[in-house]
């Protein structure tokens, strides 16, 4: 599997004071023992970090390393891509893709921000995965296990790079009967192969038409090799399922993904296929993200914030995003849903938004 080169160069690591109490904490500060430690109170808030130059997005992903320790182990169901959304074991990310949900939340650059305590989140998962029980209605998520979304404000391929935790992760699962890990993933990281998952472990690998992924995907692995690490992985024990995700919407936009279509199809062999399923998630955008991205990527604007085909709508969190209309986006769905499946029939749509 070959890989780009780790979009980290670590030169500075903010540190909450107990991280150096914890195993983990001690053994990510001797990986990157070169870099400036500077003491925070907070993981949380770091004002240079969210507030830094708006044209200068991507130096703090690159450079800087957030360590602290996870206060809150609280499990939020979800029915969406996962039963359960977990105890995260990170939050931010190395990449800088131009859609991120993370950013519109969280602020400026949001570098990985990684948590030390990594017993603490496995013991909690294990327990709440104790007691659940046995799964005994099949749902969209999967028919027979619980799944828990184990990096949903980051990507924990990256994360791999950085720490053991998501070893430790992936080993946690093959234990318990009726639970599943998963995690969506831009980045391609060799190490992942030997985890060892025993097929307790879920990867959604993010896809869009390559192209596109140029101009919005900033500092991932490219589509190509995204997709040549999808038989690797099945290979290597992993359940893995496709994120087309976000479906950004553009002249000729049905032939781009036709052609992505066609190149899986070619590509992915029969025992891919023959678990495969995929979530379809439609572009959100918001104004303060359009603003942001004004600053450091324009051009990625002129396909993001489409007004003319978009509307406001009110998220569960409370913000105002935008979407595309909704008359139209039932149609656009449906249309991307039928070339799927003439390309990939057997491909299963799992969840589609």
């Amino acid at each position: 599997m070959g890989m780009a080169p780790l979009p980290l160069d670590i030169a500075r690591i903010y540190l909450e004071p107990a991280v150096e109490e914890h195993d983990r904490g001690r053994e990510i500060l001797a990986r990157f023992a070169q870099a400036e430690r500077i003491a925070v109170a907070s993981h949380w808030r770091i004002p240079e970090l969210r507030d830094g130059d708006p044209g200068d997005y991507l130096a703090a992903k690159r450079q800087a390393l957030v360590l602290g320790v996870k206060k809150g182990l609280t499990f939020r169901p979800n029915g969406r891509s996962a039963d359960f959304i977990a105890p995260s074991s990170s939050n931010g990310c190395a990449m800088a893709c131009a859609y991120c949900y993370v950013a519109r939340r969280k602020g400026h650059a949001n570098p990985v921000s990684v948590f030390v305590n990594i017993e603490a989140t496995l013991s909690a998962i294990a327990g709440h995965a104790a007691r659940q029980g046995p799964k005994t209605v099949a749902n969209q998520v999967d028919p027979r296990s619980w799944v828990y979304d184990l990096g949903e404000n980051g990507d924990l391929s990256v994360d791999a790079a950085i720490s053991d935790n998501v070893r430790d992760l992936v080993a946690l699962f093959r234990t318990p009967p009726d639970a599943k890990g998963s995690f969506a993933t831009k980045w391609v990281n060799p190490d992942l192969l030997g985890y060892e998952p025993a097929g307790r472990t879920r990867i959604r690998m993010s896809l869009m038409p390559p192209a596109l992924a140029r101009l919005l995907d900033v500092r991932t692995s490219p589509v190509a090799e995204r997709i040549a690490a999808i038989p690797e992985l099945h290979r290597a024990g992993y359940e893995v399922h496709l994120n087309f995700s976000p479906v950004v919407l553009r002249e000729g936009w049905e032939a781009e993904w036709d052609a992505l279509f066609a190149e899986l199809d070619d590509v992915l062999p029969p025992a891919v296929k023959d678990q495969l399923a995929a979530e379809i998630i439609m572009l959100t955008h918001n104004r303060q993200l359009h603003e942001l991205n004004l600053a450091w990527h324009p051009k990625a604007e002129e396909l993001l914030w489409r007004p003319d085909i978009q509307e406001e709508k009110v998220s569960e969190s409370g913000g105002v995003n935008l979407r595309y209309r909704s008359g139209w986006k039932g149609r656009w769905l449906q249309r991307f849903k039928d070339l799927l499946a003439v390309r990939m029939p057997y491909c299963q749509v799992r969840y589609a938004f």
